[in-house]
């Protein structure tokens, strides 16, 4: 028994070095106080493949692919692989039993390469071209989300065999949620909107743009083989009484669907978006919580509008890689401006992590090379790139012996960092090396600036 099981009221007051919310699942510290992952000290990795590193604990990924696989027994998980894909990533995804949702060419070849199968892949995206679309019907991708009145035009000419598809619409549910991102108003790009107003109804080159229009456009052409509506209400919801009032609001327009042609669909895709923490005292979003919600918003749903429960499907993406993602930099430099900030530079910045200077994302970051008991202060961790914006973490507290050499983590960066990694200042994408039981795999080289210049054509 510790001194913390004797005493809990202790833990309250010196809360654990690695909030279990946020790291991966196998994170821990070892006997030299560094910061190990996979059983694996994320120091070792910095060594030999340098920093930026981003690293990715495959026990984590597999965890939370299992974990909703468990939760939504009856409900259809598609990993969501605009928020972080490998081949590698691909694999792990179809061995939890996951499809796949693609948003790109790129996307759809690595998918195919980690051998998911076409059938289970749903292709995405709200400006597809005709050859994106060509390719996909090709391969013979399972479902593809119709975006717009273009696209129905572009793949009832391209289709040589019956389609399955989807039309993506927004059920005008704003989530207004604690750093969210709301994509299920009308007012947005993607999509067809539920309910045109009274002067879209009026002008003729809106009417394109609602779900009733395109569902008669679909309808026309027997090679598309409408099955379902898609939605998705936007990213980091926590509350899932959100997706029940969406279920409501989308049974009631395929319910409006039967009534107008005859047709009845059979699938209900909800999207993903669902929250994880990045620091601690974020809310969540647990895939136990959303299943007791979408199970009662479904009972209630059909039986009001007296319409067959149709499959559902959803779409984590975040909610499955996040968390499994740690980010390694190292320390360059420490200024101490006078009445300012103290400012914390490392090797890495905006163009392995833009979403502290897009959206104002916030990030938990530890000492990854020693553990230090001293004092701590208040810091600002800059990146490297010739923009003031270029920040990793504000005003969080490290400790004040921090110096240059130093190895930084920085947590729940499996999502959206690789996925979105630039070369801002010429500066190459960092590697992606994926650990498990005390063995390092390299899943994706560090970019040089031969593989930049080789694409220099000047």
């Amino acid at each position: 028994m510790t001194l913390l099981d004797m005493l809990p009221s202790i833990g309250h007051a010196a809360p654990r070095r690695f909030d279990p919310a946020i790291w991966p699942v196998t994170t821990r510290s070892d006997d030299e106080g560094r910061l190990c992952v996979g059983d694996v000290a994320l120091s070792d990795i910095a060594d030999e493949f340098g920093t930026p590193t981003y690293v990715l604990d495959e026990c984590d990924f597999r965890h939370r692919a299992r974990r909703y696989r468990r939760a939504l027994r009856d409900v259809e998980v598609v990993y969501a692989g605009k928020s972080l894909l490998t081949t590698a990533v691909a694999r792990w995804a179809r061995d939890g039993g996951l499809g796949i949702d693609v948003c790109s060419p790129a996307e759809l070849a690595i998918a195919l390469a980690g051998g998911v199968d076409p059938a289970r892949i749903i292709l995405h995206g709200n400006a597809k071209s005709p050859g994106e679309l060509r390719d996909a019907v090709a391969v013979g991708v399972g479902r593809i989300v119709l975006d717009s009145a273009m696209e129905i035009a572009y793949l009832a000419g391209l289709a040589r065999r019956r389609q399955r598809v989807l039309i993506r619409v927004t059920p005008d549910i704003d989530i207004h949620g604690h750093r969210a991102v709301t994509t299920g108003i009308s007012d947005q790009k993607f999509g067809f909107t539920l309910a045109a107003d009274k002067a879209a109804h009026k002008a003729a080159h809106n009417a394109a743009d609602n779900a009733a229009d395109a569902v008669k456009r679909v309808l026309a052409h027997p090679i598309l083989d409408l099955i379902g509506l898609h939605c998705h209400i936007g990213s980091q919801v926590s509350d899932p009484a959100l997706y029940g009032e969406a279920i409501h609001r989308m049974i009631a327009a395929m319910a409006d669907i039967r009534r107008r042609h005859g047709v009845i669909l059979t699938e209900l895709n909800i999207g993903g978006g669902h929250a994880v923490p990045y620091v601690r005292g974020d809310a969540e979003l647990h895939p136990e919580e959303l299943a007791r919600v979408l199970e009662d918003a479904l009972d209630d749903a059909c039986a009001a509008e007296q319409f067959p429960r149709p499959a559902v499907v959803v779409e984590p993406g975040r909610a499955i890689s996040a968390r499994a993602g740690v980010t390694l930099y190292r320390v360059h430099s420490v200024k101490e401006r006078p009445g300012g900030r103290t400012f914390v530079a490392v090797d890495g910045g905006m163009s392995d992590n833009p979403r502290v200077a897009l959206y104002g994302a916030q990030y938990t970051v530890a000492l990854a090379n020693r553990h230090s008991l001293g004092v701590k202060k208040v810091v600002t961790v800059a990146g490297r790139h010739c923009e003031a914006g270029d920040e990793i973490a504000r005003d969080i507290k490290l400790p004040a012996d921090i110096h240059p050499g130093d190895l930084l983590a920085v947590a729940c960066t499996g999502a959206y960092h690789h996925s979105m990694a630039s070369n801002y200042n010429m500066v190459g994408r960092p590697p992606l090396v994926a650990v498990k039981d005390g063995r390092i795999r390299e899943l994706v080289r560090r970019e040089t600036v031969a593989d930049l210049l080789a694409r220099d054509c000047g």
